[in-house]
């Protein structure tokens, strides 16, 4: 399907109320709802958000993208550690276990791109306790993968802090951290490996973790767009070496037309009005960056009895665990 073809329906939100629901979360993305304190019920809805405000507009397709991703490298990487994941009974659901959350997000740069860029933009030489070198240019390839983790904030921006600032602040142990840093180091090597199989750079993500019993578990999504940037590996180092813009498939390209039209968060500024065909240009990067990570054509779902089709299939789901 081209961008032309797309139709503009989208889910924007959900309001269910399930059996033995105890809970209800409403995230920048996702509809989150707590079955009997120790199952989750997570809804990918199409909403996109950026400078952490959600933006006026939903994208079609961009939960069941999101989905199926972060599906696909939850089943991948379990035996580098055990995830929250049980099953995905629908394209934009997934129902699995309810751990508590390591507030922190664990950030693998492999490029000076997005943020890192910015703050070496401005001359900064340090990211997250990280020394940076001298002499790079926008989307460099950095000498080897940093952590730049992020504090998880409840309402407004996350912050920058460094593994020392972690264990300063008594956020997890020290043998907890360590684990972590490893695991995401791990964790990001699979999906380089992943991604240059079929023509593509990891350039950076996210990864957030829960604990149980002291046990350690990935949470949340892991290598989508929303959380992961990804360069064309063909066409990298030409573009590096003319200093052109790289190819890239990840959120970014909003953030930059966001800034176009003045907008980057802050106090007082006014989120823009997005046209339909930026819409669908932002549902053809992420069905382009789908069918480039998976090596299959997106099969779209239908918006006709959507509400319907969710509710049905997670009751249908959590009959197995009543």
């Amino acid at each position: 399907m081209n961008s032309a073809a797309i139709q503009m329906k989208a889910l924007t939100s959900t309001n269910y109320f399930f059996k033995n629901q105890t809970n209800f979360y409403r995230g920048k993305v996702r509809d989150v709802y707590t079955i009997k304190d120790d199952l989750l019920v997570v809804i990918a809805c199409d909403r996109i958000s950026a400078f952490d405000h959600v933006l006026p507009r939903s994208i079609p397709f961009k939960g069941q993208v999101l989905t199926e991703i972060a599906s696909l490298f939850l089943d991948n990487t379990t035996d580098i550690i055990p995830n929250w994941k049980i099953s995905t009974p629908d394209p934009q659901v997934t129902i699995g276990h309810r751990f508590d959350a390591i507030p922190i997000e664990f950030v693998v740069r492999q490029y000076l791109t997005g943020h890192a860029w910015r703050v070496y933009k401005e001359g900064g030489r340090k990211l997250c306790g990280n020394k940076l070198p001298e002499g790079l240019k926008e989307n460099d390839r950095l000498p080897a993968p940093i952590i730049t983790p992020a504090t998880k904030a409840v309402s407004g921006h996350d912050e920058d802090i460094s593994l020392k600032e972690i264990l300063n602040q008594k956020l997890i142990s020290q043998k907890q951290l360590d684990k972590l840093v490893e695991t995401a180091f791990a964790l990001f090597k699979r999906g380089t490996e992943f991604a240059e199989k079929r023509d593509l750079i990891l350039v950076d993500t996210k990864y957030e973790f829960g604990k149980k019993d002291n046990k350690l578990f990935l949470i949340d999504e892991v290598h989508t767009p929303d959380s992961s940037r990804f360069f064309y590996l063909d066409s990298f180092t030409d573009l590096q070496k003319k200093g052109k813009p790289q190819r890239q498939l990840s959120k970014e390209f909003v953030r930059e037309w966001l800034m176009e039209h003045d907008f980057q968060g802050l106090k007082g500024q006014v989120l823009p009005d997005m046209p339909d065909e930026f819409v669908q240009s932002i549902t053809a990067r992420y069905t382009e960056l789908y069918e480039a990570m998976t090596g299959m054509e997106l099969n779209y779902r239908s918006y006709d009895n959507i509400m319907d089709d969710i509710e049905n299939a997670i009751n249908n789901e959590l009959t197995k665990f009543e």
